[in-house]
């Protein structure tokens, strides 16, 4: 048998001792990658977290907007359905009336035997009293058809109204599908939102927030001072308004100043942007659409020359910001969840227009 010979070892040197430096000096540097102390992404400054925090509530109120637009449709659809069905339970009350009625004839004829009327007449001790039975009987057949008639009338009519309801139905799941689908989305940027302002301190917080007290999700103070910054009162912007319930509407928006925003909320407590307009002229008697999209088209237009106390002003090209105009350059509306209902500048976001209600 041949001998085993021990395999000879080869020298590290030249081209081999310069692969393992390259390998050993990557992975050093793979590792300090991995632990964070490589080039790590620098943190962002104030002014870049707030660009980013209101992108973000700018792109969560146009969400909740499409939200609110899609509550309405979907309550208008709960109720046409709700009408839908309670119409068609009356109808089948009705018919099971008529069907019971014939029922009864159908019985009466069935116990008679069918016997021929005019074996009847033959037997009958008091044919005079018969021939009475007998048109009485042919008048009764008569009312017999038309009921039929009804009967059938009435189930064409079930079967609409339940054909109508289905379609109610699926559009009713189609707009909770769709308040679920912005739900998603909004939650989803606010939670972006409280995750960049969570790296600023409180009072880089406080300042990029205009000295709104709290932060996001925070209960805003009523009583808060930075909320009634410029106008104390509404003296000068209500007797300034061009009717008595622009003037009702715009004390209402004043008496919430330092409410919470919550998104969604019509008040009494809490608001939304288009939720704040609705209820300050609902409490001045005047219905508005529950949306920016459709608030801008509730009124006539009016420049921003021609501002008046009341007006309502609208901002960003998407229609997705609407406050209450108070005159002197100066809005009341709901920001977003960072800061309570105030007054503001209009020059505080993009303008788009202006629409006077009343």
């Amino acid at each position: 048998m041949a001998a085993h010979r021990k395999p000879r070892q080869r020298s590290l040197g030249g081209h081999t001792v310069r692969t393992a430096a390259t390998i050993a000096l990557a992975g050093a540097a793979g590792a300090a990658a991995f632990d964070g102390t490589g080039h790590a992404e620098p943190n962002p400054t104030p002014a870049q977290v707030k660009a980013k925090v209101d992108r973000l509530y700018q792109e969560a109120e146009a969400a909740t907007e499409k939200y609110n637009g899609a509550q309405e449709k979907a309550t208008a659809a709960e109720q046409r359905l709700k009408a839908l069905q309670d119409e068609a339970a009356r109808k089948e009350a009705r018919l099971n009336s008529a069907r019971g009625r014939l029922g009864s004839i159908a019985a009466a004829q069935y116990r008679s035997g069918g016997l021929d009327p005019a074996m009847q007449l033959a037997l009958s001790d008091d044919p005079d009293q018969y021939l009475d039975g007998a048109a009485f009987a042919e008048r009764a057949g008569d009312r017999q058809s038309a009921t039929v008639a009804r009967v059938r009338g009435q189930l064409g009519e079930i079967e609409r109204l339940r054909g109508a309801a289905r379609v109610e139905l699926t559009a009713l799941k189609t707009r909770q599908a769709e308040l679920k689908r912005h739900k998603k989305t909004i939650t989803g940027k606010l939670a972006a939102a409280r995750r960049l302002l969570s790296q600023l301190t409180a009072q880089e917080r406080a300042r990029l927030q205009g000295g709104a007290s709290g932060t996001t999700g925070t209960r805003a103070s009523r009583t808060s001072t930075a909320a009634r910054d410029s106008l104390q009162a509404p003296g000068s912007a209500t007797t300034a308004a061009p009717h008595a319930r622009a003037a009702a509407a715009v004390s209402y928006a004043y008496s919430k100043l330092g409410s919470p925003y919550v998104w969604g909320a019509t008040g009494p407590n809490a608001f939304d942007c288009s939720g704040l307009v609705l209820a300050a002229y609902r409490s001045a008697g005047v219905s508005l659409p529950r949306t920016t999209y459709a608030q801008i088209d509730a009124g006539r237009r009016v420049s921003r020359s021609e501002l008046l106390p009341g007006d309502l002003v609208f901002f960003y090209s998407g229609i997705t910001h609407v406050g209450i105009y108070v005159g002197d350059g100066k809005m009341v509306h709901a920001p977003n969840p960072s800061a309570p209902v105030r007054v503001a500048p209009l020059d505080e976001m993009p303008y788009a227009g202006a629409t006077r209600v009343v």
